[in-house]
């Protein structure tokens, strides 16, 4: 049986407060990617990064609407999304 080909949207707090979504196929190792500076060329200027929030997907199609959604909010609906996962 084939193992499942899930995709994984993400939301990191950056240590300057903003906040930076993107799509991977492992989270883990994502985020240690972005603090290590071989992440994304934001991050390496922010980090480090925590990672805040993730959401499966069950392809890369609706992962990259997923995130292209997330990307158009407002930096305050953003944070109070991520507000409202934390209590």
């Amino acid at each position: 049986m084939p193992k499942p080909d899930f995709w994984f949207v993400y939301i990191l707090k950056c240590a300057n407060g903003a906040f930076y979504t993107g799509i991977t196929k492992d989270v883990a190792a994502r985020v240690a990617a972005h603090n290590n500076g071989t992440g994304a060329r934001y991050t390496r200027s922010f980090g480090p990064v925590k990672l805040v929030w993730q959401e499966r997907r069950t392809n890369k199609s609706l992962a990259l609407k997923r995130e292209a959604k997330i990307k158009s909010w407002s930096r305050e609906n953003k944070s109070a999304f991520c507000k409202r996962l934390i209590k």
